[in-house]
């Protein structure tokens, strides 16, 4: 048994051994920086972060690195840091109201204040592969000079403060026509430190989705559209940018600015034709992530708003995004990953107990078959 686990030892240092030389890869070829992935790899550092709960883009850009580019590998390794942390303040809730946009669209409303702000996007390239990408960086001779565009992030480019950018759901508001938010007050529980209860209340649901695998949630939010869930959106408003982060300090009796945060926030208008207990009106969805990804943000609004049926009176139809238990137990992937992966660790004993209920089985039916013969 000792030569067992001594061997088994000696095996495992060799797996990390060769798993460092794989994750290094050609040693001819540059090795990537952090600052590179940061930089050049923002969204998937962001995603990282999103679902690791953790704002750090370095740290995210390290575990990157680590998890040889697999994502939810490197969202573990951001949740394992994470629970090393200490909790030293909670920060108030940021006023997306004053974020300095770098992209603001509605579909909604064409002309609203503050205009559409088209922002870094896919969404009008015409997903042709740019081959130049693969000439590091150096220009064709006959490509066209690129101009750098200044972002707009945190001033107004006149040494002041940029100014507050309303939301479009307020415009909906005024006339009566969407159902009304009303503040609540009450501390959310925080799901990185208690493990989710059922049933959880709307606080709890939004935070279990935006640290959700992007996938599940999109393919939840996508069954919505295709008529799981009854609900018909319309984006009223999707806006990314900086937003600052204050914390209340006792012994001054105001709130400090501890730093900055990049934001998506999603908030859909959905058809809603009333119910026993609400009029007609349209109703919210609403979707907040931290860095850019507008993919995400838009499906967790689909998907919050399809599990507010109970609420709004509505009648559950037995689709998948309507059912909290199965939405919130199943969207955490390091969960789902956990549980998938440990398939693959020795079950020896176990299988070896089926193995001869199996061959005990066998054995009973075929004496049977030959009694009855």
């Amino acid at each position: 048994m000792y030569v067992a686990v001594k061997g088994g030892e000696r095996a495992i240092d060799n797996a990390h051994a060769w798993l460092a030389e794989e994750r290094r890869g050609d040693p001819a070829v540059p090795e990537l920086g952090i600052a590179q992935i940061r930089e050049q790899m923002a969204l998937a550092v962001n995603r990282v972060m999103a679902e690791g709960s953790l704002y750090d883009p370095d740290l995210a850009a390290l575990a990157i690195k680590q998890a040889r580019g697999d994502l939810i590998e490197a969202v573990f390794l951001i949740r394992a840091y994470r629970t090393t942390l200490p909790r030293l303040a909670a920060s108030n809730p940021v006023d997306t109201g004053a974020m300095a946009v770098d992209r603001r669209i509605s579909a909604t409303f064409k002309d609203l204040p503050g205009g559409q702000v088209l922002g870094p996007t896919f969404d009008y390239t015409h997903r042709l592969l740019d081959f130049t990408l693969m000439a590091d960086g150096a220009p064709l001779t006959d490509a066209v000079p690129h101009t750098p565009v200044p972002s707009p992030r945190g001033r107004d480019g006149r040494g002041g403060e940029t100014p507050r950018v309303p939301h479009v759901m307020g415009f909906l508001n005024r006339d009566g026509l969407i159902e009304t938010a009303l503040p609540d007050d009450t501390p959310p529980p925080d799901l990185t430190r208690e493990p989710l209860e059922l049933p959880a209340d709307r606080a709890l649901r939004l935070q279990a989705l935006t640290r959700g695998d992007e996938g599940f949630v999109l393919s939840l939010a996508y069954s919505t559209q295709r008529g799981y869930g009854r609900t018909h959106a319309f984006v009223g408003e999707l806006r990314i940018g900086i937003v600052a982060v204050e914390v209340d300090i006792p012994e001054l009796g105001f709130a400090v600015e501890i730093g900055e945060i990049e934001l998506t926030e999603c908030e859909t208008v959905n058809q809603f034709r009333g119910s026993r207990t609400e009029p007609p009106q349209f109703t919210r969805g609403y979707g907040l992530v931290m860095g850019q990804s507008e993919r995400k943000a838009i499906a967790m609004s689909l998907v919050d708003r399809s599990l507010r049926w109970q609420e709004l009176g509505e009648d559950f139809t037995g689709a998948p995004a309507q059912d909290e238990e199965f939405v919130l137990m199943h969207c955490d992937n390091i969960q789902a990953t956990g549980f998938l992966e440990h398939i693959k660790l020795p079950h020896y004993v176990d299988f070896q107990a089926e193995l001869e209920l199996v061959r005990k089985l066998r054995a009973e039916a075929q004496a049977m078959q030959e009694a009855a013969e």
